[in-house]
């Protein structure tokens, strides 16, 4: 209950003026992705801007970090796509409540810690995927779509506007913080164009041209679906790829923030923040979602580190739903897409095409698999998968060629073989090859003092090897073996003979 309590904590100083405006400028970014998301998948744009500010509110109170967005986009809403198509909007709320829950486990059995296992190159992967979609996204808003239903680029004024007010907006988003960073940058471009367009007239593409947004509250609403197993089976598994995406991009979008503002965020209580912002979601009409990279980047680039902007941010969302509309309405899109494309580029990690040739190349392979997966697919929960198991698989093999064998014969003819690295499935064979029983003296010890035994396969090699021994009539001894070696080797007796050397004075583990 403290941490709530902590919400205006006097003790701290907040900056008022950058928390306010940190906020508008994130309910500007936001207002777009969130409605383009929703149009997207086919939504309609208040179910999206509903989920922007429930995330928001929520996450911004509850959540484990100051400082971080959430809202209603990213990729929580492209992974159920296929499933509104299928099965309409009131089985999405479900699907949403669903994987809150799961959100809400997950924090409430400590597993967020897991997303530390998420090594450096699939990060770099994911976060390049994530920016070539959101930049892609805004190059589709350069289409339009006939009176027929046809698709096709725009043409003539209408192109080169477009285009002169997207490349107008990304100039003043690069270059006004030379100036002062007082006002948010992506704000003052917004106004600019906005300015512009309405100033000389321009006939160009605005937000109404997309959607008309005006609403009431959120109300109550238990979504309309028969409580069956039958629907159980539909929206399991798009609850748990939709819980998965959402918590891997928050946690990943938290320890970003971590890095950035030298700080330790909570990533169990951020995703219990998520579940019930989720939750809430679901039974309000939002289409639920998860945090938003690129928001949280506006936020802490306009210089806000308290959980107040967030807050800030989602009420500004409701009021513009309630009264707001006719204005956002007549914001002409190449802002939006200029923004949003600032965005993309910021979050491209260039770091990682400066350092490649400085990488291993499994790390390359591992970042581009990951980027492309994400790219291609738009599923970022497998992805990330694909990335860790590709990881997990290159370090087994690199391990499994470092062990070592040192060999000596003491003054009573016993050959010592000291063992150095880990005996595993990987690393069995080369094992092997460093024994020679016909050529060995009759009593042969292995040393196991730099070594351990790790699994299955390490138990069955040594069985073999004291076979083979044992064919010559020479004896094999295990030496020096760690306490949960012992026990991994006593509980396998029924599968393999081996002598372990009593040692007694020699523990590494006390026995529990």
């Amino acid at each position: 209950m403290e941490n709530s309590l902590k919400l205006f904590d006097f003790s701290k100083k907040i900056n008022y003026k950058n928390e306010i405006l940190a906020g508008l400028t994130v309910a500007m970014t936001m207002i777009p992705e969130s409605l383009s998301f929703a149009i997207l998948a086919g939504l309609s744009p208040l179910t999206g801007l509903y989920a922007a500010f429930m995330m928001g509110l929520v996450t911004a109170i509850l959540g484990g970090r100051p400082g971080m967005v959430s809202g209603g986009a990213g990729a929580t809403i492209v992974v159920l796509i296929a499933l509104i198509k299928t099965h309409g909007i009131e089985y999405l709320f479900a699907t949403v409540v669903l994987a809150g829950i799961f959100q809400l486990l997950v924090g409430v059995l400590k597993l967020g810690k897991f997303v530390r296992l998420i090594p450096q190159p699939v990060m770099y992967g994911f976060l390049n995927g994530l920016a070539v979609i959101i930049f892609m996204a805004q190059i589709e808003q350069f289409k339009f779509t006939d009176a027929h239903g046809a698709v096709s680029w725009l043409q003539g004024t209408s192109l080169y506007s477009m285009v002169g007010l997207t490349a107008l907006t990304i100039a003043i988003v690069y270059f006004f913080p030379k100036i002062t960073k007082v006002v948010p940058a992506s704000l003052v471009a917004i106004l600019i164009v906005f300015g512009v367009v309405v100033g000389f007239g321009i006939n160009t593409k605005t937000v109404a041209d997309i959607a008309h947004i005006s609403g009431s509250l959120p109300s109550f609403h238990i979504p309309g679906i028969p409580f069956s197993l039958e629907t159980l089976q539909i929206i399991f598994p798009y609850a748990l790829i939709m819980a998965g995406v959402g918590l891997i991009e928050s946690l990943l979008t938290l320890s970003m923030v971590d890095e950035i503002t030298n700080s330790k965020g909570n990533a169990n209580k951020e995703s219990v923040a998520q579940g019930v912002a989720n939750i809430t979601n679901g039974f309000f009409g939002g289409m639920g979602g998860c945090a938003m990279v690129a928001q949280t980047l506006v936020n802490l680039n306009a210089g806000s580190r308290a959980r107040l902007s967030g807050i800030i941010a989602s009420i500004t969302i409701l009021i513009i739903i309630l009264v707001g509309a006719p204005f956002i309405e007549k914001i002409p899109m190449a802002a939006l897409v200029g923004v949003m494309m600032v965005v993309a580029i910021s979050t491209f990690q260039w770091v990682s095409i400066r350092i490649v040739n400085k990488m291993p190349k499994s790390d390359i392979f591992v970042g581009m698999t990951v980027a492309l997966i994400t790219i291609v697919l738009h599923n970022l929960a497998l992805a990330v998968l694909v990335g860790v198991i590709i990881s997990a698989l290159v370090f087994a093999w690199d391990n499994a060629t470092r062990i070592r064998a040192r060999k000596h014969t003491d003054e009573n003819g016993v050959k010592y073989y000291e063992i150095l690295g880990p005996l595993f499935f990987g690393s069995v064979t080369t094992f092997t090859d460093k024994f020679d029983p016909n050529n060995d003296p009759e009593q042969v010890v292995i040393d196991f003092k730099e070594s351990r035994i790790v699994d299955m396969s390490a138990i069955d090699a040594l069985d073999k090897l004291s076979k083979r021994y044992a064919q010559q009539n020479k004896r094999l001894h295990l030496k020096h073996l760690s306490e949960d070696c012992r026990k991994m080797l006593k509980n396998a007796e029924a599968v393999i003979e081996v002598n372990i050397q009593d040692d007694p004075t020699y523990k590494v583990m006390p026995e529990k």
